[in-house]
Parts: C-alpha cells; structure tokens; sequence
C-alpha cells in the first residue's frame, strides 16, 4: 500500500469511530480525531499530492495581538480587515501570488477566501486565521483547522500575553508536530526588547521550539493602518526569501511533513484508548441492563415456583372449579364438560375453568410486571453511576424507569399463549392413548387447568389450610390425570409447562431490555477499535 492510500485508509477508519459515551477521556478522544482527520485530509494528502506547491503560512495568534495589522504590512496593501469588535467573525483570507492562484483553485485548504497580490511573491501563501483563543468555537475549531494544513506557523504574540495559556498550548502542539515556527512578538516597548524578548526565547526553549525563528517588532504608532516600515522589513524579507529558494522551501515542507507523519502513531494511539474506553463503557452497561433482567427472570421463576399466585382469586377460582368431590363425580360421569357448556349457554357465565385459567393469567401477568418494574428502575439506577450512563438516560427517567406502552399487552399475550401451549400439551399426551376417548370426555380444559396449577403447586409459598386446600385437591386432580397419562407422564407435563413458560418469561424481558440495548446502538466497538490500529499499523509499514 502507498503512502497516500494508507494516510486514506487511515483517515477513513478513524473519521467512523463512534465516541458518543460521555466517558472521561471522550471529549479529549473527539478533539483527536476531528484534528487528526483534518490533518491527513487538508494538509498531508495534498502536499504529498504536491511537494513542489506553494508554501503555505498560516498567521495565528491570540485575540487583538494583530494578525491582520501583520499581513497586511507584510503584503503593504490592506487585504484582511483588522477586527475592532471581539469576537469576530468572517471568513479568512488566503493571499498568493496571481501565478500561484490555480494552486488554491480546488479549495485545498478549507474554507478560506483566495485573494491574489503581486505584492507577494510565487511560492508563498498566507493565510490570517481566526483568533485561537476565540469565544466563537467555531473560530477556535477553524483556527486550529487551518494550522493543522500549514507548512509554516507564523505565530503573533504580543509582550503582554505571550505567557498566555492558550496560545503555549498551541505552540507545544507544534513542538510535538515537529511544524515549522515563526513567532511574532507584538508591540514590545523599545526599552523592553532585550528583557522580553529573551524571557520568551528562553520559554520556547524549554518548550522543545529553541529552532523557532523569533521576530520582535517594537512598540509604535501605525502608519496608514499599517506597522512602520523598519518594523515588517525584516519579517517581510526573510518571507520572500523563503519563497525564491526552493531548496529552503522544501526544507520548512520536510520538516513539517515528517513531524505530521511522525505524530500520528501517538495521536491514533489516543484516539484508540478513547474507543477502548467507550467500548468498556458500553459493555459496563449492556452487563448492568443484562444483569437486572436476569434477576427478573429469577424473581418470576421463584415466584411460580414459591406458590405465591395459588392465593387469593386463584385460590378461590381452584376451590371453585374443584369443589368438595362434586368436579371428580362429574369427570368419572363424563358429563362435566357437557354440564359446563349448558351452563354456560344458558347463564352467560364463564365455566370453573375459564374463570381459573382467567385467574392464573391475571396473577402471572401480575408477577410479570412487577419484575419488569423493578429491572427497568434497577438498570436506570445502575446506568446513572455509570461511565456514560447518566446522559443516555437523562430526560427519560421516567419512561424508562417502568416498563414500556406495551408491556400489559405484550404480557397477556405471552400469558394465553402460555395457557394455549399447555392445553396442547395436554392434547398431545393424550393422543395415541387408549384412554384419549375417556381424556377428552373429561374436558381438555379441565386437564389443562391441573396441569397449569400443577406448575405452581409448590408449597413454599403457602401454609395451613391454604396447603390443605389448594395443594390437597391438586393431587386429586393428578391422580385423575394420572390414571390418563400415568405418573411419570404428569410430572413431564408440569415440568414442560414450566420451562415454556420460563422461555417465553425470558422472550418478553427481552424485548424489554432492548429499550436500553437499543440506546447503546452505534457504538464502537471491539473491531471497530481494532481497524483503526490496524489502519496505524499499516501506515506505519507505508513509511518505512
């Protein structure tokens, strides 16, 4: 792979890196690839396109410190206007030589207006960015933009602020691009130059720039607008001898190419940490979702199997539907289900055991809720403490905290569905069976009914008479279904019906829990995190 098609490569898999988890390195992650991305797109594809271009100087600086006053000494011309208002905003400048001007015809360097000046010679084009230290992000953003696609910083400072923090930050970022500097230190009373500029010059030193270029231009009344003559002179002239020598032009261009180059392992190397972070992030809170739901399914199944929901309505719908021997004479007289659709036809009211059946689906449909209920308040508990958690669900505390607009609807269906599942069951057993004739006489129903009761009969939640009761007429009816199916059988029918109805538990939880999984959707992850290394990785062999 060529260097450009691995710069490319590069490019494309960090600019799709997804870093929306507001983790703490995330913001520091975003400011990576944004400058990284800009980096490879507006400067090192199009110089290595073109190592022979017009050298591209970038003034920048702090706010007020006189940039535009600079270019335009330098140019001799007014073509950028000096902002009296801060903030400003407007659109920079680029100036070049009229020959130079299909240079910039294909708008590589972002969005700058070209102008053109014979006063500037071929080779050379500057741009007056933005004020780095700016109230208008969008002016901080372009400013930085815009250095990151120069080949020569051309920094102005003044000798009140060249101390400031913002404009230091900018210049170790070149210190560790290895750019190539120029510093402007502005309006330096006469009396001062030596004090000061030293001061700074020993700064830049330590800073790692001691092969920074250094101008100081002194104190003094503008003439026309424009800084005296004796002042720019110097800065001009060494500008415009860096334009007529292209063996020093494509020096500044290798400097600062191989700096940018050599840059990038450490800043894809970040940029990888902070997906490694958001990937951690996530699965934090997909494990916390999971790990709530789990312990719903938990708390439904120790509720079915506790005894609990044989209380209450259930219980009296059971005591109803087997009464005190009345429902066994009727069975072994094969007229119960004949008895119940009479009665019913004529009443209008539903048979012992609809009203049973109706019974256990309210109370399971009950038990499904309340461990949804407490699943949803759990994981919005648990994402809050999270890293990232807290802005996923900020301003939907409330919805999330309970279960969904379809929850009731979705949890009955799963419950009748369960129900129906059971009456099959129960069908199936029953067919091929000598005895089917005799099953179906009793009442498929019926047979469903103890079998679904079955499933909870379990007497842990239950004691004294409520054992005597429900748990001593659910044998009876056992035995009966056992002298159909036989023992062994009617303990495989209950158990059956017990892990359907755990699977469909499970299935309804889940589409629950996608109410929060669905809020982790698009983030990075593991492979994404590996194709940016990968993508370094394969740089790195392109530049040998």
């Amino acid at each position: 792979m060529t260097l450009p098609d691995a710069l490319a490569h590069l490019r494309d898999r960090v600019a799709v890196l997804p870093l929306p988890l507001e983790v703490p390195g995330r913001d520091a992650g975003v400011r990576a690839v944004r400058s990284v991305v800009d980096q490879v797109q507006d400067y090192l594809l199009p110089r290595l396109q073109d190592l022979d271009a017009p050298l591209l100087a970038v003034v920048g600086g702090s706010t007020g410190a006189g940039k535009s006053t600079l270019v335009n000494s330098v140019l001799g011309v007014e073509v950028t206007t000096a902002g009296v208002l801060r903030p400003t905003t407007r659109t920079p400048v680029l100036v070049c030589a009229p020959a130079d001007r299909a240079a910039f015809a294909d708008g590589r360097v972002l969005p700058v207006q070209v102008t053109v000046s014979p006063a500037l010679p071929p080779g050379l084009a500057l741009v007056d960015a933005p004020d780095v230290d700016s109230v208008v992000e969008t002016n901080r953003d372009l400013a930085g933009q815009l250095l990151a696609a120069a080949d020569l910083w051309v920094f102005v400072t003044t000798a009140s602020r060249y101390a400031d923090a913002v404009p230091w930050d900018l210049l170790r970022t070149a210190a560790d691009r290895g750019t190539a500097l120029a510093v402007v230190l502005d309006r330096v009373p006469p009396e001062a130059v030596d004090e000061v500029a030293g001061d700074l010059a020993g700064m830049l030193a330590r800073a790692g720039l001691a092969a920074a270029t250094l101008w100081v231009v002194r104190e003094g009344p503008l003439q026309d607008g424009r800084l005296p003559e004796s002042e720019v002179a110097p800065l001009r002239g060494w500008l415009h001898g860096l334009a007529a020598d292209a063996g020093a032009r494509a020096e500044v261009v290798r400097q600062t190419l191989a700096g940018a180059l050599a840059s990038l392992d450490d800043r894809v190397t970040g940029i990888a940490a902070a997906g490694d972070e958001q990937v951690a992030a996530a699965g934090a809170l997909r494990s916390a979702a999971d790990a709530a739901y789990d312990r719903a399914a938990t708390a439904v199944d120790d509720g079915v199997r506790s005894g609990t929901l044989l209380r209450g309505e259930v219980l009296a719908r059971w005591q109803e539907f087997v009464g005190t021997g009345e429902w066994m004479r009727s069975l072994q007289a094969g007229i119960g289900r004949l008895r119940d659709r009479l009665t019913a036809a004529v009443t209008g009211r539903a048979t012992p055991a609809e009203d049973l059946t109706g019974a256990l689906e309210s109370g399971v449909e009950q038990l499904l809720r309340a461990a949804a209920e407490t699943a949803a308040e759990d994981t919005v508990t648990a994402w809050r403490g999270l890293p990232g958690g807290a802005a996923l669900v900020a301003g939907r505390e409330r919805e999330l905290a309970t279960v969904g607009p379809d929850f009731a609807e979705a949890a009955g269906a799963t419950v009748r569905d369960w129900q129906g599942a059971v009456l099959e069951l129960v069908r199936g057993e029953g067919a091929g069976k000598r005895s089917r004739a005799r099953l179906l006489s009793w009442g498929v129903n019926g047979a469903g009914a103890v079998v679904m009761v079955a499933v909870f009969a379990q007497t842990a939640g239950l004691s004294g008479a409520e054992v005597a009761v429900a748990g001593g007429t659910t044998v009876v009816g056992q035995r009966v279904l056992e002298a159909v199916f036989g023992d062994s059988a009617v303990r495989q029918l209950a158990e059956r019906a017990r892990r359907d109805l755990d699977e469909r538990t499970a299935a309804l939880l889940a589409g629950e829990r996608a109410r929060f999984t669905a809020l982790l959707a698009g983030l990075a992850t593991p492979e994404d995190v590996a194709s940016v290394r990968d993508a370094a990785a394969e740089l790195a062999r392109a530049r040998g």
